[in-house]
C-alpha cells in the first residue's frame, strides 16, 4: 500500500473527529473518502498530507511516516484544496512556471512541463490570459496542473469539482482518470456520489469519525439490497391479484417491488408468470441501487 493509516485519532476540545480510522490504498488506484459534513474527510486528509498532527495513530505515505519524516512525505505527495489556490494576477502559463520553480525545477524544465500540462489539461489557447478571466472550470483544471508540476506519486483531492457545472466536472473527471491511467495514486474527498462511483476503484464511508462501510462501490450497494423489478398497477384488485402470483413481492401503493438478479431473463419470467395468470401491470421499471441509497442508509 502506498498510503497506510492505522487508527487515526483526532479530537478538538470535547469533539472527537476522528476515533481510530484504518485505510489503505494500492498504487495507481483511486480511493475515495465518502461521509457527511463533518464526518472527518478532511481532518483525514490534512492528517496524511502533514498539516495536521494526529491525536493517535500512525500514517505511512510511500514509506515515511507523516509524523518523523514530514518533509519526505511532502516531496511524493500534492494537495488540490476545495478552492483553487492560483494567482489570479499571472497568467495561466505565469502561474505553472513560479509553482515549478518553487519546486526547485530549473527554468527550462520548469517551462517545458508547463507547456506539457496547459496542452493537457487544454489551457494552451489561455496560457497567457490572466486568470482572473478564467472560468470556474479553467481555474480548478490549472489548480489540478500545478499540483502536477513536480511528478507526485500521490495526489490528494480534496473535494476538487466543488461549485463546478455538469459539464466542467466531467472534464475533470476525464483528466482525474488519465492520470491514474498513468500509474497516479489518488485519494478523493467529494461530495458528489457519482464522482466516486465513476472514478473510485475503492470507497470508504466516514461518518461521525468512524469508518461505517468499504468496498467497492458494487459491493456497497449490495449491502443496501440488490436490484428489483417495480411493477405498477391500474387498480388494487390486480394489485392483490398480482400480489398472491408474486409471493416474494412487497406492495407500496399501487407498486410491487420484486427482487431480480437483473437479468433480462428474469424479467420476461416474471411478465410471463403475470401474463399466465391474467394479470397484465401498467408500467414496469428496473432500480438499481445507488450509492445514494448507501449513504443514506449507513449514515442514517
Amino acid at each position: 500500500m502506498i498510503v497506510e493509516a492505522t487508527r487515526l485519532r483526532k479530537s478538538y476540545g470535547s469533539t472527537e473527529v476522528l476515533a481510530g480510522v484504518d485505510l489503505g490504498v494500492r498504487e495507481g488506484s483511486v480511493l475515495a473518502l465518502l461521509g457527511p459534513n463533518g464526518a472527518g474527510k478532511t481532518t483525514t486528509v490534512r492528517i496524511l498530507t502533514t498539516l495536521t498532527k494526529p491525536d493517535g495513530g500512525r500514517a505511512r505515505i510511500a514509506g515515511y511516516d507523516v509524523l518523523r519524516e514530514p518533509a519526505q512525505v511532502r516531496g511524493v505527495i500534492s494537495l488540490t484544496g476545495q478552492y483553487a489556490a492560483v494567482d489570479e494576477n499571472q497568467t495561466g502559463r505565469e502561474n505553472l512556471v513560479m509553482i515549478g520553480r518553487l519546486m526547485h525545477l530549473g527554468r527550462p524544465t520548469a517551462r517545458r512541463r508547463t507547456c506539457e500540462l496547459l496542452e493537457r489539461f487544454g489551457l494552451s489557447d489561455a496560457m497567457d490570459r490572466r486568470v482572473k478571466t478564467y472560468s470556474g472550470g479553467m481555474r480548478r483544471r490549472l489548480d489540478l496542473a500545478m499540483s502536477l508540476i513536480a511528478r507526485p506519486r500521490v495526489i490528494f483531492l480534496d473535494e476538487p469539482t466543488t461549485g463546478l457545472d455538469p459539464a466542467s466536472r466531467s472534464t475533470m473527471w476525464d483528466a482525474i482518470a488519465e492520470l491514474v491511467r498513468d500509474g497516479t495514486t489518488i485519494l478523493l474527498t467529494t461530495q458528489y456520489l457519482e464522482e466516486a462511483d465513476r472514478l473510485a476503484d475503492h470507497i470508504v464511508l466516514l461518518d461521525h469519525g468512524r469508518i461505517v462501510a468499504t468496498g467497492t462501490a458494487d459491493s456497497l450497494k449490495a449491502q443496501v439490497g440488490g436490484e428489483r423489478i417495480d411493477l405498477r398497477f391500474a387498480d388494487e384488485p390486480q394489485l392483490l391479484k398480482a400480489t398472491g402470483v408474486l409471493r416474494a413481492a412487497a406492495a407500496n401503493g399501487l407498486v410491487l417491488s420484486v427482487p431480480s438478479d437483473g437479468s433480462a431473463g428474469h424479467l420476461h419470467q416474471v411478465l410471463d408468470v403475470l401474463r399466465d395468470n391474467g394479470v397484465e401491470p401498467e408500467r414496469v421499471s428496473s432500480h438499481r441501487p445507488t450509492l445514494d441509497d448507501v449513504f443514506l442508509t449507513l449514515t442514517a
